[in-house]
């Protein structure tokens, strides 16, 4: 029992000690020291060194044409007001599976209180098959503001069969 009891007061001293212990070199969180703030010098203009620098050669010059092709069939439109603004939500069916890269794509309206949107989506190259409508379901959303919203009072999604509207 004296052992058990002798232990365990060496073992609290020990501990206690640590205080001291906290600022001198024996601490292994203190042997690279503190930390401090540099100024970046920045070589031309602002740049944020987060970002890494592109390699002109390798980088396009100009960004490719989105080639996606019309959605087959809209079949769900909805929008969701969020703060600020509002989020476009589509579903479609497309006439193959595996399709990829689902966007909404802004296209000219005829007045000018209409937003019209067209569902485009990339086909793969080799034939993947019909499948289940299942499995050719697509979707896509994008943000709207509510500065793009001011004065619209209908959005329009075209597919190549048909074409939904939501009114206000």
């Amino acid at each position: 029992m004296r052992k058990k009891v002798l232990a365990l007061l060496v073992m609290t001293m020990t501990v206690t000690a640590c205080g001291t212990v906290r600022d001198s070199r024996l601490n292994p969180f203190n042997w690279f020291g503190r930390s401090t703030s540099v100024p970046v010098q920045a070589a031309d203009g602002e740049v944020n060194p987060l970002i890494p620098r592109r390699n002109p050669i390798l980088q396009s010059k100009a960004p490719a044409a989105y080639r996606g092709t019309l959605v087959q069939n809209v079949t769900e439109l909805h929008i969701r007001r969020v703060p600020g603004g509002a989020v476009i939500e589509v579903t479609g069916v497309m006439r193959s599976a595996g399709s990829f890269d689902v966007r909404l794509t802004p296209e000219a309206s005829e007045s000018a209180d209409t937003l019209v949107y067209a569902f485009r989506a990339l086909q793969p190259r080799s034939s993947v098959g019909v499948g289940t409508a299942y499995s050719r379901t697509v979707s896509a959303a994008i943000r709207l503001t509510e500065q793009e919203l001011a004065g619209i009072r209908t959005i329009q999604v075209k597919a190549r069969e048909n074409v939904r509207s939501s009114r206000r």
